[in-house]
């Protein structure tokens, strides 16, 4: 069974290699079609074609080009009324023979829209009918009886991945553009978030002065389920931090003495900080590299504490 696993890899990744060396000026043509598109790019196709053509609008959508999926059969029930003539229409057929596909060609001529053919069969009708066809034809497919669509499928897939990229490329899409579209993953979030939207702020952010009383302190931190408390002066300056962790061993070493310490005395002057439109997974960064093993830091607008910004809330918000 792995000798057939293997051979079946094989077969496919050569038929790919076969497909990038006769790359042509169709091709580009293609591509710079969809490049130059001031619609929508909608790709269409039924069955297994149509998977491909699902995943290649998305792959479109999510790398700067606008694209939706069409099905044949709902197109012909109404869902043509979607399209406009300065879209451009990919149908996936690799027989270039599917009845629900050579019907639409007749209603896009109509409608003005420019067509690109994906086929295995670049001399078939749809072919005839198409503005350009790309040839995606293979010798035979994976399957020992040459039946079930194996080795063109995934040609098909690789070439709208490859015709996506790019155009992707000569858009100059960014990270930053990419994260734009996609702002609840985890690249979204680590090029988006900023500290701000990741602190405690209001009635989670403890703020005690110099002179708090030790029992203040650790009520202001157990109130705000925080893991410290910032201490700052009347202008809201950081003066220093008191870390829950010092309160409990302050507490621990002087025992009934602790409770005469004020938040100075227990403070560490000039810890670590970070600006509130940083950006989250610098944050994270200062935290990993920090020459001490922290877990809190304050956040600072205009030398002002404005919040607290803490690892695990990091963490958890999946950076």
């Amino acid at each position: 069974m792995l000798d057939s696993m293997r051979e079946t890899l094989l077969q496919e990744a050569e038929a790919v290699q076969r497909l990038s060396r006769r790359l042509g000026t169709d091709y580009e043509n293609a591509a710079e079609l969809i490049l130059g598109c001031e619609g929508r790019v909608v790709a269409c196709g039924i069955g297994k074609a149509g998977d491909i053509a699902k995943k290649f609008s998305s792959t479109l959508s999510s790398t700067g080009t606008p694209s939706f999926f069409l099905h044949p059969a709902d197109a012909v029930h109404g869902d043509l009324g979607m399209l406009r003539p300065e879209d451009v229409v990919v149908l996936l057929s690799n027989s270039g023979e599917t009845e629900e596909v050579l019907r639409l060609f007749a209603p896009l001529r109509q409608i003005g829209v420019k067509t690109i053919l994906i086929t295995g069969k670049p001399d078939s009708t749809a072919a005839g009918h198409s503005d350009l066809t790309l040839d995606i034809a293979v010798d035979t497919e994976a399957c020992p009886h040459n039946l079930a669509p194996t080795t063109s499928t995934t040609v098909m897939l690789a070439l709208t991945d490859a015709l996506a990229i790019s155009v992707m490329r000569a858009r100059q899409f960014s990270k930053d553009d990419y994260a734009l579209v996609h702002p609840s993953g985890s690249l979204g979030r680590r090029l988006l978030m900023r500290v701000r939207d990741a602190m405690r702020q209001g009635d989670d952010l403890p703020l005690v002065r110099a002179d708090t009383p030790f029992l203040d302190i650790l009520a202001a931190i157990t109130r705000a389920g925080a893991g410290a408390a910032c201490v700052v002066d009347e202008e809201g300056k950081l003066l220093g931090l008191v870390a829950d962790g010092d309160v409990r061993r302050r507490l621990v070493e002087a025992k009934e003495g602790a409770l005469d310490n004020v938040a100075e005395d227990l403070m560490t002057p000039n810890p670590a900080t970070i600006e509130a439109d940083a950006l989250a997974v610098e944050c994270l960064e200062a935290f990993e590299t920090s020459p001490k093993k922290i877990g809190e830091m304050p956040v600072l607008e205009n030398e002002c504490v404005v919040g607290l910004v803490m690892l695990k809330d990091l963490i958890r918000l999946g950076l």
